[in-house]
């Protein structure tokens, strides 16, 4: 069967990789086209779109970029109807998404909604888009699908898939065995606007720390590298001390003590890895007002979301700085086996094992 794919950022291009190897498993006649990034390609298919030109961040830049985005709908519209697919497969990027999928139901194709919007979080109302235009749902947080069935959306939950895909990760013990000191991670993110706020609070933070700490930062290959080195540089912290990584972050982030992470995917992923975490989060100034406006919830973490409860820090805007980033790193010096009870729990939340097989199953069985 014929499947069209559309994922926005780094987040999705992980997720629609994985669960393209899931649909492989149960449809072997599989093909495909996607929006998506390197590891969405490295499974085959038709690549349309990366996400490095589609991953826009914050309310300010969107309308900074409307013209852009107006051309990526015309292109995805132009190219599914020349593809014909059989389903199309949304993936989080949900100001894209929801309005593609009004166009895809109106034109008569089948509609999943994989990794569904934060509906539950702001503009509730979005959740009636769901019922109205998408064929299936499939939530990956365990408090989604009871408010999705308040709202009688179809849907299924199966799991978090971060649980099956990190339990296949097995970590190189050689992984920076060449240097004696601890490690510590920084993930900044992987889009360029928060690279940008991020890193250099990030390092200026660690760089007092450089003989207790070999600094690892997960560089994505899609950015520039002049970003890192002048955020680095500007840090001035010895080459000798800090190390850029590509394509290695679950190997980074299992060998670190430590993580300094931005807000979103990697915050869960960090957890379910076992690795204690401050989280930090520097948006735009109106970004962040607006959001502040809108948002209906307490934290911005998954790991705090899914127990709903404060188990990680969260440093947001002005107390993301220096001092208080020093201050949390001390602190998960000390108590770093209370986070880790905390994942414990967390993980049980999340559910076992086996959760792609069976959303690749559900999908396959709308087509039928």
């Amino acid at each position: 069967m014929k499947y069209y794919l559309i994922a926005g950022e780094a987040s999705g291009d992980m997720h629609g990789s994985h669960l393209i190897q899931a649909l492989k498993s149960v449809d072997n006649v599989m093909d495909f086209r996607f929006w998506g990034g390197d590891m969405m390609a490295k499974q085959g298919g038709t690549q349309v779109m990366h996400y490095r030109e589609t991953a826009i961040m914050g309310f300010i830049e969107v309308v900074k970029n409307l013209s852009k985005i107006r051309g990526f709908f015309s292109l995805a519209k132009k190219d599914i109807l020349e593809y014909k697919p059989e389903v199309i497969i949304f993936i989080d990027y949900p100001g894209f998404n929801l309005r593609m999928a009004k166009w895809a139901k109106i034109h008569g194709f089948e509609t999943v909604y994989y990794i569904t919007p934060t509906v539950w979080a702001w503009n509730k109302s979005r959740v009636h888009s769901l019922k109205k235009y998408i064929d299936l749902s499939i939530p990956i947080l365990p408090f989604e699908k009871p408010f999705l069935d308040k709202y009688h959306v179809p849907s299924v939950y199966h799991g978090h898939p971060l649980v099956d895909i990190i339990s296949k990760f097995v970590p190189n013990p050689a992984f920076q065995q060449h240097d004696s000191r601890l490690k510590l991670a920084i993930l900044p993110g992987s889009r360029v606007q928060e690279i940008k706020r991020l890193l250099p609070v990030m390092l200026q933070s660690v760089s007092n720390r450089t003989d207790k700490y070999k600094i690892l930062v997960a560089a994505m290959r899609s950015i520039n590298d002049d970003l890192y080195f002048q955020a680095i540089a500007d840090a001035k912290i010895q080459s000798s001390d800090v190390e850029l990584v590509y394509d290695q972050t679950y190997e980074l982030v299992k060998s670190a003590s430590v993580a300094l992470v931005g807000s979103g995917t990697a915050t869960l992923e960090v957890a379910i890895l076992g690795t204690p975490q401050v989280v930090c989060y520097i948006g735009s100034a109106i970004s962040v007002r607006i959001a502040k406006a809108l948002l209906d919830i307490k934290f911005i973490s998954l790991p705090n979301l899914i127990m709903d409860d404060k188990i990680v820090t969260e440093l947001i805007q002005d107390d993301c700085n220096i001092h208080n980033i020093r201050k949390e790193i001390e602190c998960i010096e000390l108590n770093s086996h209370k986070v880790k009870d905390s994942y414990s729990k967390m993980r049980v939340k999340l559910g076992s094992n086996g959760s792609l097989p069976q959303i690749a199953r559900s999908i396959y069985n709308v087509l039928q």
